[in-house]
């Protein structure tokens, strides 16, 4: 019985063997794998046609795309970032299309692409709030590079404006990288706006003193400065502007340009000073007086 079974068995399998190496199967074979070929040949060049195809129509959206922007009055880092975002959907939109070309299954790739999206946003919350930061700032234009600004304590004269991070130059040379996030929410002093700027000095003076004659002191030394504005509404002044425990307060309040600020500051505290010690009146220190009842 084992005998037959085997018998039969390898007779089923040479049939086998002479039916599938028969010239009629082999060319079936042949004319099929010709025909697959030909196909997936034919479905790769219509892929690798559309990549070229994409590339070039990216390429003229992204030139008509500066033109447009070059109209407005757009900072150069928010054209240079809208640019690459658009340059990065564009090519996103174009390798989906050359995958589904090819025949591959693209709904899971989205979803893919979309979760780990999702997931690298969820990890760079902080980058993403700057990121965000810097778009409105580079947008709305609260200051300028070369302005100098007061922000979360910090202050000096601004580097440059990045995606992420704004950089600080103070007085002292120091540099300062403030985060886009924290900064477009909080209070900003942009101290170099505007082309003047109005220099307030405080003076206290002896209550002994005349105030006629300290206002005097005062005004003669700012008419003497010829950067000083004297124009209508920028009138220079000298008032009272307190009377505190131990002196009398006196202030000056002139208008200059912007870049004599700092300078003309120093300048003046030093002259009032001097001028004023020459008049015999006297800057007070804080001080009290006791007075003892027996």
């Amino acid at each position: 019985m084992l005998e037959v079974l085997n018998s039969t068995s390898v007779n089923d399998a040479t049939t086998q063997m002479t039916t599938f190496f028969s010239k009629e199967n082999l060319m079936n074979l042949i004319t099929d794998f010709c025909n697959w070929a030909v196909g997936a040949v034919g479905t790769l060049v219509l892929a690798i046609v559309i990549w070229i195809i994409g590339k070039k129509i990216i390429k003229a959206v992204g030139k008509f795309l500066r033109k447009v922007l070059d109209r407005g009055k757009l900072d150069e880092g928010v054209k240079t970032f809208v640019l690459s975002a658009a340059r990065v959907l564009l090519y996103i939109f174009l390798f989906i299309i050359v995958v589904d070309t090819l025949g591959f299954q693209t709904t899971s790739l989205i979803t893919l692409l979309g979760t780990g999206a999702l997931a690298i946003g969820m990890s760079l919350q902080g980058s993403l709030s700057n990121f965000a930061g810097g778009v409105l700032i580079l947008i709305f234009k609260p200051f300028t590079i070369g302005d100098y600004i007061v922000a979360q304590n910090s202050e000096g004269s601004v580097v440059s404006i990045g995606i992420l991070y704004t950089k600080l130059r103070t007085v002292d040379n120091k540099v300062i990288m403030l985060p886009n996030g924290t900064l477009s929410n909080s209070n900003i002093t942009n101290v170099g706006a505007e082309n003047l700027r109005r220099l307030d000095i405080e003076v206290g003076i002896s209550y002994e003193a005349d105030i006629k004659d300290a206002k005097r002191v005062l005004s003669e030394i700012i008419a003497k400065r010829k950067n000083i504005l004297t124009s209508a509404g920028k009138e220079p002044r000298v008032i009272v502007k307190s009377l505190d425990d131990s002196c009398v307060t006196l202030e000056t309040r002139t208008w200059l340009k912007t870049e004599d600020y700092w300078d003309t500051k120093f300048e003046l505290l030093e002259e009032y000073k001097e001028e004023l010690e020459k008049n015999n009146i006297s800057i007070p220190y804080n001080q009290m007086d006791v007075h003892i009842i027996k």
